[in-house]
């Protein structure tokens, strides 16, 4: 059995009308017979409607695994990856990824704004060349939300080390994203890229390097 140490609690909030609650309640149940989830509660909303507002639920069933939280009928192998990535960068990735699918930009920033390491699961999003371009300009969407801030301030090296990046379109991207960083270096890191081997990157950078020209 894993050690509960290391495996996330769970809480679901439920409905007695609605038909999709037992089937989740049944999964996270095994799960926590399993090991795979250390604790699970269990709210029923007409007993405290409270919890509903508390947690900003419209509907159920709506489960909470470590820092996912997660609307609808969800299968218990679904419920069982989001319970063994709870806590990992790549699960919080995959958590980005599908809160940008769903159009909740702002539930991420707010992730973001709480807590600026979750910045890194957004890198490794936009890293990923198999991440989609609905998704890629929600990354966008975020990264320019958060233009000038501590939080984007402080992924300006990781972002200089992706202006190497095998991917042109991964280059030309960093490049934009760094000249929202407000680093005192953006330029200087940015330069080399006129250079680059593609028409796109280099219009890019010169486009950022304006940019960057005109609010210095």
């Amino acid at each position: 059995m894993p050690d509960k140490r290391h495996t996330p609690d769970a809480l679901l909030l439920m409905g007695r009308q609605c038909p999709y609650c037992p089937t989740v309640l049944k999964a996270l149940q095994s799960l926590e017979q399993k090991g795979q989830i250390s604790k699970l509660n269990v709210v029923e909303l007409e007993e405290h409607p409270e919890i509903a507002a508390q947690y900003g639920v419209r509907s159920v069933p709506w489960v909470r695994i470590g820092p996912f939280e997660l609307g609808g009928l969800r299968s218990e192998e679904e419920l069982q990856e989001w319970a063994s990535k709870a806590g990992s960068p790549a699960g919080m990735s995959m958590y980005l990824s599908e809160l940008i699918a769903n159009g909740s930009i702002d539930k991420c920033l707010d992730l973001i704004r709480t807590d600026s390491h979750q910045l890194t699961a957004l890198l490794m999003l936009f890293m990923d060349e198999d991440t989609e371009l609905n998704i890629r300009i929600g990354i966008s969407a975020i990264i320019e939300s958060l233009q000038g801030t501590p939080e984007l301030a402080g992924i300006a090296d990781d972002l200089r080390t992706l202006l190497t990046h095998a991917a042109p379109s991964v280059r030309g991207d960093a490049c934009y994203y760094l000249s929202l960083t407000g680093h005192e270096d953006a330029a200087e890191w940015i330069r080399p890229l006129l250079g680059d081997n593609d028409e796109a990157v280099r219009q890019i950078a010169q486009d950022c390097l304006n940019d960057l020209a005109q609010v210095n």
